[in-house]
């Protein structure tokens, strides 16, 4: 998380101490939130392993870290998709990388990601890059015969997302390999039989 302090009209940049809290405070706040949505403030202090005051100088309320957690899930998405190179990559291997990336990321933040976007947030702004990104990688496998040539790419990338998501609620422990292969043929051969 690079930038500053959240919920303070200017950003400053943090100091490597101050970077670690931050980082510590998000991180047990998608633990404990997960377990109990409705967890104090103290509660995710308590697990992040730093004095309550901490929490609130770095947020300045309950909303604040809810939408630090939105925007730093967001960005951990991104840098998932990033990493399969959506651009260069074959677009099989792209969709392989990403989605073995994304079930790591959606593992670990799972309840940061759940979170719906505030319009106009960082947040928002990520997932419809990530949309987008999603629809230009299926372009590109449509264009070398991958996908049927008259698909509707938007309801595809939901069938994708809605295998992510089944997956991460029944396998959530697997080999992200083994289960984006999986994710993968079925979204591109379904559950018919092979020939």
């Amino acid at each position: 998380m690079s930038g500053g302090v959240m919920g303070e009209a200017t950003v400053r940049p943090l100091r490597a101490d101050a970077e670690r809290s931050v980082r510590a405070i998000l991180e047990a706040a998608v633990r404990v939130l997960a377990e109990d949505p409705g967890a104090s403030m103290d509660a995710i202090a308590a697990a992040a392993g730093v004095a309550r005051t901490t929490v609130h100088r770095r947020f300045a309320n309950r909303q604040a870290l809810i939408e630090a957690l939105a925007s730093t899930a967001a960005r951990q998405l991104a840098d998932a998709v990033d990493d399969g190179r959506p651009d260069t990559a074959p677009p099989l291997v792209a969709m392989h990388r990403i989605t073995a990336n994304v079930l790591q990321v959606k593992g670990a933040w799972a309840f940061a990601l759940e979170l719906t976007p505030e319009p106009g947030s960082e947040a928002a702004a990520l997932q419809q890059d990530i949309d987008r990104r999603c629809v230009a990688v299926l372009e590109r496998a449509r264009a070398e015969g991958l996908i049927d040539a008259g698909a509707d790419l938007d309801w595809v990338r939901r069938v994708y997302y809605a295998l992510l998501g089944e997956t991460l609620r029944g396998d959530a422990d697997g080999d992200p390999d083994a289960l984006a292969a999986r994710i993968v043929d079925t979204l591109l051969r379904g559950a018919g039989p092979r020939a």
